[in-house]
């Protein structure tokens, strides 16, 4: 088992192995994304002498490429290692963004190592000592993934919402982008041209445990290792989980409380965990945008507003759960709750105990 706008690459520190046997990067040039390259990337210190011109020349240069949004195939396979760590950087997409910096950095410090927000030569041999096996795969598409059912069309208000049937996926290729921990946009740019409502297309994708939707049963729940305690940090905007003998077991990025319903202080306890919940809107939450003066029900599904789990905490109307936007996870703000991706909340429901210890960290 065990975040806001991307910030530009730095050159000093992003050396990859870029592109396909055979194939060679011309300098400047956007770093190619592929399995090979992808699976080949690995990280080289900045050589030592270099001159203070030529370092700001690179940095110039890398800053350009990361303000272009293009995914970096070190980021993706350092964004894979770090997911099946269990210290989870948020949708896997290629790219510097608080939420991997994060990631990476209390990684670092659950190795011994000083706190990073960058690759260091220690850091990536720490990365690359938790696994061996490839940062990206092949996924054949079945006739389950391209003929769902999926839902034509998430209204974006509330009380529109309440008129579905079902809150499903839109298409195959939000599907397979919640499923294997990606973002949409990685998703397209590792599999151009593919049809995704195909049966039998051959994609690329994600080598991380893929994320069921299922129900599990009781005795399914509470799994090893147990979750007895749940930071929930304010501040950096993540959730941490340890174990009864306080051994950090997951760490998680959150969007954390909102301006109509901020996130409470002190401490509360898990009640109980909800797979496939409802939703239910009371009035008295006044949220921006909601109009209705009577409460209403939406159906489950993965867009629903608490996406795929809700885990109620002891306090009225208050719970750490899912979410429709996995991508805005750490980035802004929820409805007032502790909002994680789909994936991340369905691994802290399997081994969360019920009465765990769950405590707000103001700093």
């Amino acid at each position: 088992m065990m975040r806001r706008p991307s910030l530009p690459a730095c050159a000093a520190l992003l050396v990859t192995c870029l592109a396909a046997p055979g194939a060679t990067a011309k300098p400047n040039e956007a770093p190619t994304l592929n399995a090979d390259a992808i699976n080949a990337a690995t990280f080289t210190a900045p050589q030592a002498g270099k001159s203070d011109r030529k370092k700001k020349s690179d940095h110039k240069t890398h800053a350009a490429k990361g303000a272009d949004g293009k995914p970096d195939p070190l980021i993706v396979k350092a964004q894979v290692l770090l997911d099946r760590a269990h210290f989870y950087p948020g949708a896997i997409d290629g790219r510097k963004g608080e939420n991997y910096q994060r990631a990476l950095s209390a990684f670092a410090v659950a190795q011994g190592l000083a706190a990073s927000q960058d690759l260091t030569p220690e850091l990536w041999d720490k990365l690359q000592a938790t696994s061996d096996k490839p940062a990206v795969t092949d996924y054949a598409i079945t006739e389950a993934d391209a003929s769902g059912p999926y839902v034509e069309k998430i209204p974006p208000k509330m009380e529109e919402q309440a008129d579905l049937k079902e809150l499903g996926y839109t298409n195959p290729r939000e599907m397979l982008a919640e499923r294997f921990h990606m973002s949409r946009d990685l998703v397209s740019a590792l599999n151009p041209d593919k049809p995704l409502d195909k049966a039998g297309t051959s994609i690329t994708v994600a080598a991380v445990d893929p994320m069921g939707t299922d129900k599990p049963k009781a005795k399914d729940l509470q799994q090893e290792p147990r979750v007895e305690r749940i930071e929930v940090d304010k501040a950096s905007r993540d959730v941490r989980a340890f174990g009864a003998d306080g051994k950090l077991l997951a760490y998680y990025p959150a969007s954390i409380g909102s301006t109509e319903k901020p996130a409470p202080s002190g401490e509360t306890k898990v009640k109980g965990v909800a797979f496939d919940p409802d939703y239910t809107y009371n009035p008295k939450y006044a949220f921006k945008g909601v109009k209705a003066q009577r409460k209403f029900s939406i159906k489950p599904g993965p867009n629903n507003p608490v996406g795929l789990v809700w885990i109620d905490l002891a306090i009225p109307s208050y719970g750490i759960h899912g979410t429709p936007e996995p991508e805005k996870v750490g980035k802004t703000e929820s409805h007032g709750c502790i909002r994680l991706t789909n994936w991340n909340v369905r691994d802290l429901a399997a081994h969360v105990a019920r009465g765990a210890k769950v405590s707000f960290q103001d700093n």
